[in-house]
């Protein structure tokens, strides 16, 4: 096929720009993204080799090299792996095959160092060859094709590649970066082989350079005709942990996850037993992109005995789990093992029980003895961990001792009361723990249902993400103490109010009329109306009946598009008030003051009305007829 001369896709014109004016802090990095793209291919190899042995076309050692050219003032790295066709290298090469590009780009900041943690995330490190190459040539040819099916690539990164048929015996991908001027300071044996070693010292496969020996006659480096290897070459999970150093863990978490972070903490260990596994997971320290994409299937690298099988297998792992990092490598489960094979492994059932243990487990020890870094945590996955709650029985009492709140102790918005440390403060009298959910953590704080709480200096736990109220259906109680939302109509503060009740049935009797005709009025909007001692700076508020499903849900779910039971609220109203107090049921426009009553409850809790218009024009008119 001859030449052709392609356009890239428009966000990679916009990458190319980002890179070639040194996104990267640390321009060295892009060796390091370039090694890993060459060990992806050789696990992927190795995956469709399974099935078709041919593909290794009697070269079945996998390996990297990595060689420069000072005349020619390039850099080369060579790989055995799968290799690329005309298309795949059109496809791979010049587009982002990523449903979150757009995503990308709204993230960018400006902020180089911050800007460079992203590049990874999103899968476009072969374009960070860009910071030092003024030019880059690739040529491939895909496992399994005829040596005429081989292609080259080229592009100097200004908008357009060529992409040309050539002649090529061996599978596999070579990139030759040409670089720029002032670039020559990576034209060195030492400095390359420094940072593989860096960078890349886990690869599993060996990385070979041209091996070098200072030639004292000459007073340089000579280059010899025989390569050696400049990692360890070694699966890091399958060795010894007494072998590896913090730092080796760390560079593999990067190469596994392309996050540019270090994690917050990590877990290395052989299991034996009923099903035999290497298990080694991270806790990221910052949330990924893809986090909340239903269609992305955050889970570990599967192996079996050190054959790569699959990337993100969420077999392995519970869905609330899905930002843990790491890899599986099983001795039990058959190399041609599949996604569906895996649903239905009693195997795999082991190990992912196993290793949901083990992540709980690294979070307990953050919790207990590194709060700041679990703090970390709980700000980029809290809410995801709430879903375990509803989602893993077996393991909820672990993960609700894991759970973060704001509360009415606090002054901000921060997450940082466990429920254990509520119980350590509750009242002496008290026998629930009580909570309300809002839209927003202040208008959480400002719900008028917190009056009476405050009043009696009672701490409440404010819920403001999404996932709190239907988290908290499935955890009903914590260490013997019902959970009781304080938007509810059944509220009952047991002893702290036995003082009042007296009270309360005496003004009850008093204003029965009022809260007939009041109910008469609002009778297809409210369920129920009556007085409440709940509040004590508000006129009213809306309750949810003890069966019902509350306000907040049924609007969350509204937006969502998914359909709700439409149950009417009760409305509460405050008998103290100064303006409840100057009603009767004889108060000549009591229809308007109903409504609105009605309507300013509505709004405190965060609801829409339905007749906008109607509440303007009540007000109006009621603070017109104040006026005289």
């Amino acid at each position: 096929m001859a030449q052709e001369t392609l356009s890239f896709q428009a966000e990679v014109k916009q990458l190319l720009q980002l890179m070639i004016h040194s996104l990267y802090s640390n321009k060295e990095i892009f060796l390091r993204e370039l090694i890993s793209n060459a060990s992806d291919a050789a696990d992927k190899l190795r995956f469709e080799a399974i099935a078709n042995p041919a593909l290794f076309e009697s070269d079945s050692n996998l390996r990297i090299r990595v060689s420069f050219d000072k005349a020619a003032r390039t850099i080369t790295i060579d790989d055995n792996g799968i290799g690329m066709s005309r298309e795949e290298a059109i496809t791979h090469l010049g587009t982002i095959a990523k449903s979150g590009t757009r995503d990308f780009f709204s993230k960018l900041s400006g902020d180089q160092q911050k800007d460079a943690q992203l590049i990874g995330q999103f899968g476009v490190g072969f374009y960070s060859g860009f910071i030092v190459a003024d030019r880059i040539t690739v040529e491939s040819r895909r496992a399994g094709l005829p040596a005429a099916e081989g292609v080259r690539w080229s592009s100097a990164g200004d908008g357009e590649f060529d992409v040309d048929t050539i002649e090529r015996a061996e599978r596999g991908t070579t990139i030759t970066l040409h670089l720029r001027e002032g670039e020559d300071e990576l034209l060195n044996g030492w400095q390359i082989k420094s940072v593989i070693q860096k960078y890349s010292d886990h690869i599993a496969l060996p990385i070979l350079m041209p091996k070098e020996e200072w030639d004292q006659e000459k007073s340089e480096m000579v280059r010899r005709d025989e390569d050696e290897t400049v990692n360890q070459a070694s699966a890091l999970w399958a060795r010894s942990k007494s072998e590896i150093e913090d730092s080796q863990y760390t560079q593999f978490y990067q190469h596994l996850s392309h996050d540019h972070l270090d994690p917050l903490a990590w877990t290395h260990n052989r299991v034996e037993g009923r099903s035999e596994y290497i298990q080694l997971l991270y806790v990221p320290s910052q949330a990924p992109f893809d986090l909340y994409d239903r269609n992305k299937h955050g889970g570990l690298k599967l192996y079996v005995r050190r054959v790569f099988i699959m990337d993100d297998a969420e077999q392995l792992l519970p869905g609330y789990l899905r930002y843990i990092r790491g890899v599986v490598d099983s001795s039990d489960l058959p190399l041609n093992v599949s996604r569906e094979l895996l649903q239905e492994s009693r195997d795999v059932k082991t190990i992912r029980e196993g290793v949901t243990k083990r992540a709980l487990s690294m979070l307990e020890d953050l919790a207990e003895n590194e709060k700041d870094k679990y703090a970390t945590f709980w700000g980029a996955f809290g809410q995801v961990l709430k879903e375990g709650v509803g989602e893993d029985q077996a393991n909820r009492e672990r993960i609700a001792k894991l759970l973060r709140f704001a509360t009415t102790q606090g002054d901000t918005a921060e997450q940082n009361v466990s429920l254990a440390d509520y119980v350590s403060r509750m009242k002496g009298n008290q026998t629930k723990i009580y909570y309300v959910t809002a839209d927003s953590w202040l208008a959480a704080r400002n719900s008028p249902h917190l009056e009476v709480f405050r009043k009696k200096g009672v701490e409440v736990l404010l819920l403001s993400d999404r996932v709190d109220e239907w988290a908290l259906s499935f955890l009903t109680e914590f260490e013997g103490k019902p959970l009781s939302s304080v938007a509810r109509g059944d509220l009952d503060l047991g002893e702290l109010s036995d003082d009042e009740k007296k009270a309360q049935e005496k003004v009850s009797g008093e204003l029965k009329p009022l809260v007939e005709k009041i109910q008469e009025v609002l009778k297809d909007k409210a369920k129920e109306v009556r007085l409440t001692f709940r509040l004590t700076d508000s006129p009213s508020c809306l309750v949810a009946d003890d069966n019902d499903m509350s306000g907040y849900l049924q609007r969350m779910l509204k937006a969502a598009g998914q359909a709700a039971p439409q149950a009417r609220p009760i409305l509460e109203i405050n008998p103290e008030h100064p303006l409840v107090k100057r009603l009767t049921a004889e108060t000549p426009s009591l229809d308007d003051w109903s409504h609105l009553l009605f309507d300013q409850a509505m709004l405190a809790e965060g609801g829409a009305l339905e007749d906008p218009a109607s509440y303007v024009r009540r007000t109006n008119a009621l603070l017109l007829a104040g006026a005289h």
